[in-house]
């Protein structure tokens, strides 16, 4: 039997703002619902404000699992969700990321600024490098990301991204999207591991 790797937490990356288009709330809150329903925790930055806050609050009332990760210096600017099962302030936001990164098994990018720009990039990079296989989902509400994905494919034109060194990663549309195309992708990631095991003891 083939063995798979279930999401059992999703990192979300999103802003401390709201953005100008009401959608952008509606789609963290129907995120937070939707996890929440299916059994996965929610690993992200700690604060109340913002999508981040509303991702968060939503997976709380859905009766679903909240880690928020946050730095010291950031407590009194974000301020904390005290409701959240697990808070762990970190001394930097290196220490931040490391633990987002360990504790979460997938990453959806929604709608944010240049800190969530950052994030995204920051396992993309990973996973180019080798560093994990776990999946990367950017949700494009209203064509969010499109800037993004078109800088991708002109730094690939320019021979910046090569062959054996692609990019790995999901682009949804609808928030309903989401959890079944990580899950899909986990999926196949396992089964290739185990391929690869099984490969190796022959």
């Amino acid at each position: 039997m083939q063995s798979t790797k279930p999401v059992r937490s999703i990192c979300v990356y999103c802003g401390s703002g709201f953005g100008d288009d009401p959608v952008f709330a509606e789609n963290a809150a129907a995120l937070g619902r939707a996890m929440a329903e299916r059994g996965i925790n929610l690993v992200y930055g700690g604060g109340n404000v913002g999508l981040m806050g509303t991702v968060a609050q939503s997976v709380l009332d859905s009766g679903g699992h909240v880690t928020g990760i946050i730095p010291d210096f950031l407590k009194s600017r974000e301020k904390l969700l005290e409701d959240v099962q697990e808070t762990i302030v970190v001394p930097d936001m290196h220490t931040r990321k490391r633990l987002m990164f360990e504790k979460a098994d997938a990453f959806v990018a929604m709608p944010g600024g240049i800190g969530t720009l950052e994030e995204l990039v920051e396992q993309m990079t990973w996973s180019q490098l080798g560093r994990h296989t776990k999946p990367i989902l950017m949700l494009s509400t209203k064509g969010f990301w499109k800037p993004l994905l078109t800088l991708i494919a002109h730094m690939r034109e320019q021979g910046f991204i090569r062959p054996g060194l692609e990019l790995n990663y999901l682009v949804a549309e609808r928030v309903e999207e989401v959890i079944p195309m990580l899950e899909a992708s986990a999926r196949r990631v396992g089964i290739v591991e185990n391929a690869d095991m099984i490969e190796t003891k022959f």
